[in-house]
């Protein structure tokens, strides 16, 4: 089975016993290591493997072919996106007309930062510039980018860069919906059992938290340099009850999420009922 997912830490501990075969009766996996932004383009072209990372913020576009599974994906609280300027005071609204830069136009970071804008940016932001995600705090540290939408580890490491926290996106939502955030979601094409990928994901997580040691030189292969703390932070935030299992919380955060998305015209009308 080809599968694609992310090189970041909470990605590769919650495969790693599927990719290295310790899941009984799971089929081997041929793996493709990819930024979300590329596997949220496959999806929406229809041209990936059968498995896929996706941003939660992409699920509109390929409901139809794409079922959502109920684990292995990252869901939490404390965990969303921060927004980043080189210094300044704290307030908004010197955003207005600004140039941001943001990892995808198609990312769960940047439903929840037009969401977040909308109500606190007066006017609007000037200009999104779209670039990978770990590009984004050089370049606002350069000054040719007035902000930065940063996601995953760059919640650890931003102040390396001396950068300040504008905005915590994960913190305004869970204060403004009191449900976790949706961040990374695992889609299997519906003409597959999509009942028994999940069991074999869930499966592969619950193999990690038991055997924590197992996966650390798999993670630490891909973790772009990462310390090790950091890594396992990014992991202990990331990988959590709702990897597991998504739950009642887990589905109203997603359709709370997509479903103001859709009133705000910035993803396609869908059936709600398809998430489930």
């Amino acid at each position: 089975m080809n599968i694609a997912f992310s090189p970041c830490p909470n990605d590769t501990f919650v495969f790693h016993a599927w990719v290295h075969g310790l899941i009984p009766g799971a089929p081997e996996l041929n793996v493709t290591y990819a930024d979300i932004d590329v596997t949220n383009g496959w999806a929406a072209a229809r041209t990936g493997p059968e498995v896929l990372k996706i941003s939660y913020a992409a699920l509109p576009w390929v409901l139809d072919d794409y079922a959502l599974l109920p684990c292995g994906g990252a869901l939490g609280r404390g965990c969303g996106p921060l927004v980043l300027t080189a210094g300044g005071t704290a307030d908004p609204a010197r955003l207005s007309g600004k140039r941001v830069a943001i990892p995808s136009d198609r990312s769960t970071a940047y439903l929840l930062f037009r969401l977040w804008t909308a109500r606190h940016v007066p006017g609007g932001i000037g200009e999104i510039v779209v670039m990978p995600f770990h590009e984004i705090m050089p370049a606002v540290k350069a000054g040719t980018i007035d902000a930065g939408l940063v996601i995953h580890e760059a919640r650890f490491t931003y102040p390396n860069f001396g950068l300040t926290m504008l905005a915590d996106l994960g913190s305004w939502w869970e204060t403004d919906t009191g449900l976790p955030i949706p961040l990374g979601a695992i889609i299997a094409r519906r003409s597959l059992d999509v009942e028994a990928i999940a069991g074999w994901a869930r499966a592969s997580v619950e193999y990690g938290w038991t055997h924590p040691e197992v996966s650390r030189n798999y993670v630490m292969r891909y973790a772009q340099e990462l310390d090790p703390k950091v890594a396992q932070a990014h992991i202990d935030l990331y990988v959590n009850d709702f990897t597991a299992k998504l739950g009642e919380d887990g589905y109203a955060a997603v359709e709370s999420l997509l479903g103001r998305a859709a009133e705000e015209g910035l993803v396609p009308e869908f059936d709600l009922a398809k998430l489930r």
